[in-house]
């Protein structure tokens, strides 16, 4: 398949372009929002082209052709105001999965946040980015597509551990983070694994391999 990387150039977005690649089972297209970001995964090798997500639904889905699954995982950064999270991670989203639908594509994975889907387990700090997580997880889960929700636990940039514990309903886990580049495995590892079609789940670093604990879903 053709994977188009939405946010190819942060940080789970570069490990899952590098896993594709040395995988060798998908092809990773990026997608950039900076023409020195273009250059950058083209000397890599990596097919890039230009979007913005603050754009038309109709502008993102030009750079959809050829596509047979897309991977949302941008978003606003810690650096900016909420309002770039309205735009971004949520209305960015929304856009995506629109421009996804329009373009006939039916595969799409999301990277969300972890418990997004529980209002009671919110940080009360961190409460409009788990809103805008919240609905557009909910917006790609209410239409069409065949959806993969990944909620993965706080990122960290460790070395892979190559281990997972992956539940929609987790209680009292083990470890409460992962590192970024087991969340870019597991979302590559999804992709084909049909145990992971029509699912939304929590991620954090557990005592399976990959595979099996993605087939327990």
């Amino acid at each position: 398949m053709n994977v188009l990387i939405v946010g190819a150039n942060g940080q789970i977005g570069q490990h899952l372009v590098d896993v594709l690649k040395e995988e060798g089972k998908h092809t990773p297209v990026a997608f950039v929002r900076k023409e020195e970001q273009v250059k950058q995964f083209e000397d890599k090798g990596v097919e890039a082209r230009l979007g913005n997500l603050e754009e038309s639904v109709s502008s993102i889905k030009e750079q959809m052709s050829d596509i047979d699954a897309v991977v949302f995982t941008a978003g606003s950064g810690g650096s900016t105001g909420y309002d770039k999270t309205l735009l971004i991670d949520l209305d960015g989203a929304v856009k995506t999965v629109e421009a996804t639908k329009a373009s006939g594509i039916d595969r799409f994975v999301m990277v969300s946040a972890f418990q997004a889907d529980d209002r009671d387990k919110w940080n009360e700090d961190m409460k409009p980015y788990f809103v805008a997580k919240h609905f557009a997880d909910m917006w790609l889960m209410d239409s069409s597509l065949n959806y993969t929700v990944i909620r993965p636990g706080l990122l960290e940039n460790e070395d892979s551990i190559g281990t997972v514990l992956a539940s929609d309903s987790m209680t009292d886990p083990d470890s409460y983070s992962i590192p970024r580049v087991d969340v870019a495995k597991v979302i590559a590892a999804s992709l084909d694994n049909e145990a992971t079609y029509k699912q939304s789940f929590d991620l954090v670093t557990g005592k399976d391999n990959i595979k099996d604990a993605l087939n327990k879903l």
